[in-house]
């Protein structure tokens, strides 16, 4: 039987979830007040941007991402629409495709960057000191290297 956590790990994962369903609502609520996409827009075009030759294959950007294979089709379908992104067929690979950041694309991810950093540091940041980030950021680098499913991911 598998021994249940005690109380003060079952409260922080608790205020974990909640700070971050909180944060990220926030976030999308300014870019929409902005005029802007949601934030997967932004994560896509981020992904896409840092990649070798602005291109991934779709299975690459869905782990960037941490998207499901069809949510992120769904995506990059409405992303291809707006001109933002495109997809290229893989050489030698039939079914394979790469989504391919477009410059719209680029220009668009620039113009969210100071709304979605602005929240970074309004609703985050500024509430904690270099030391607690340092800690947060190696536990939470120690939870995904512990997760057979990150590491599938990070490969």
């Amino acid at each position: 039987m598998t021994k249940a956590p005690e109380a003060p790990r079952v409260a922080t994962w608790r205020a974990f979830l909640a700070a971050h369903t909180t944060l990220v609502e926030a976030i999308e609520r300014e870019l929409g007040q902005a005029g802007l996409p949601p934030l997967g827009w932004y994560d896509v075009l981020f992904a896409l941007e840092q990649a070798p030759k602005r291109r991934l294959r779709m299975a690459e950007l869905s782990r960037a991402v941490i998207l499901s294979r069809s949510n992120l089709t769904r995506l990059v379908d409405r992303l291809e629409a707006a001109g933002l992104l495109r997809r290229e067929a893989v050489p030698g690979d039939r079914r394979g495709a790469y989504a391919v950041l477009a410059a719209e694309g680029a220009k668009l991810r620039r113009r969210m960057w100071p709304v979605y950093a602005r929240c970074i540091h309004e609703r985050f940041a500024r509430h904690i000191d270099a030391a607690e980030a340092k800690t947060l950021c190696d536990v939470f680098e120690r939870l995904l290297a512990a997760l057979p499913e990150a590491r599938r991911n990070s490969k």
